[in-house]
């Protein structure tokens, strides 16, 4: 069985950064996993993310603690802090918390940094099933320049192997779902580490259990597409994604190069949703402990963009805080279609602040998404010429649930300043 088919579509769901930082804790994931399970299983989420620094156990925020210590197993290995994670304690790692989400009906994942720890390296600490020392297998030259966790592993060396196996047989060991490896796929001292990420790729396929994996952080390199494809499930295209209307702006620039490569198993991703109470521990993104800054009509602007481009939806904010209007934005099925079920998004105008994008339906109908991405009113429309149609078509507003008409040969639109409309065009 190829990676491919452990995420044909987008994969749908939470994770702790945007809300917790490094910080989170055991009851907060738990409490989140129950929401999910109760609110929004049913529309198709699934996967439950304990984001960076899980095993660090002075860890109160998205600031790092430099050359902290980090709780290790004996053989070089990262586990949970207990502190923080008390069902880990007595060598269980991440394996109660994992039973609890897969309880629920749901799928368990985790952050890591690519690399090995310092201090295991420091150590000279020893790697399971290799007669190699961590000092070994270390690239000491490798280093993230935002996190001092980790050397990077020299893919050449004779241990560097055994390590990333023995690190993935842990998490299946726990029963990890979906791993997200950060400082691997855009760092900007030291490209793309494709020989860690063919590690990953081996160790992930001889562990005996399907791991989504997901590469961060962005920009991902363009001519790095094909190689991203051919190893992993997801990649981030942008650096992390913030409530700040610039920053969505520019992903419709980004959505328009790498809307090519989004296919069954692989998909090019947008990053999380900063959506509803965001920044509780966390000071990224130019502000702490707020609701969204957006807008509703950005809100919408920004599913609506990561529905028709088929990017993975990784909800960051606080659930147990989502308002009745925050839950409508991540349960709408229809949306949720077309980001699951939709094929060859692409773009078809964009003309200044006008922008227009399709993808293909089931059952033979279309989605259409207009866009207005400047600062006043502006009315947006595509004929069937442009969309690839003939013939009169029923149009249905996917938002709203709603049919709005029906059109003999072109839709337009009335929008306010940054927003869309989500459509369907049902068969001639």
């Amino acid at each position: 069985m190829s990676h491919r088919d452990w995420a044909r579509k987008p994969p749908l769901g939470w994770n702790s950064w945007d809300c917790y930082g490094a910080a989170v804790r055991e009851d907060e994931v738990r409490a989140n996993a129950a929401y999910m399970a109760a609110k929004m299983r049913s529309s198709g989420w699934e996967y439950v993310v304990v984001d960076i620094q899980w095993y660090e156990p002075g860890a109160d925020s998205s600031r790092y603690r430099k050359y902290a210590p980090l709780e290790m197993d004996a053989w070089s290995r990262l586990v949970p802090a207990p502190n923080r994670f008390p069902s880990s304690a007595g060598g269980a790692g991440f394996g109660p918390l994992a039973d609890y989400v897969h309880g629920l009906g749901l799928k368990f994942g985790i952050h890591i940094m690519r690399g090995i720890p310092r201090q295991a390296v420091h150590a000279a600490a020893p790697i399971l099933g290799s007669e190699a020392t961590a000092r070994e297998v270390a690239h000491p030259n490798s280093i993230c320049p935002w996190n001092t966790d980790m050397y990077g592993v020299d893919p050449e060396t004779a241990g560097a192997r055994a390590y990333y196996a023995s690190l993935f047989a842990l998490y299946a060991q726990w029963g990890v779902d979906f791993v997200k490896v950060d400082d691997i796929c855009a760092s900007r001292l030291y490209g793309t580490h494709q020989g860690e990420i063919a590690l990953i790729r081996e160790a992930i396929d001889s562990c005996g259990r399907p791991m989504v994996l997901s590469l961060s952080p962005g920009p991902a390199p363009l001519d790095h597409a094909a190689a991203f494809a051919a190893r992993a499930n997801m990649w981030r295209i942008t650096d992390d994604f913030w409530d700040k209307w610039e920053l969505l702006a520019d992903m419709f620039d980004r959505c328009e190069r790498w809307y090519p490569y989004a296919d069954d198993g692989h998909w090019p991703d947008c990053d999380m949703l900063p959506l509803g109470h965001i920044g509780i521990r966390s000071v990224d993104g130019g502000a702490s402990d707020r609701r969204t800054r957006f807008t509703r009509e950005e809100q919408r602007t920004m599913m609506t963009l990561w529905a028709i481009f088929r990017s993975p939806l990784v909800m960051g904010g606080e659930l147990r805080d989502n308002d009745e209007w925050t839950l409508s934005l991540l349960t709408n099925t229809e949306m949720l279609e077309v980001n699951q079920e939709g094929s060859r998004p692409r773009l078809i105008s964009r003309d200044g602040a006008s922008v227009v994008w399709a993808s293909d339906a089931p059952r033979g109908e279309l989605n259409a998404a207009l866009f207005n991405i400047g600062e006043s009113p502006l009315r947006v429309g595509a004929t069937w010429k442009d969309l690839g149609l003939d013939g009169a078509r029923e149009v249905r507003d996917l938002w709203e649930r709603k049919v709005l008409t029906r059109a003999e040969s072109s839709i337009e639109i009335d929008l306010p300043p940054h927003g869309s409309s989500l459509l369907r065009l049902s068969r001639g």
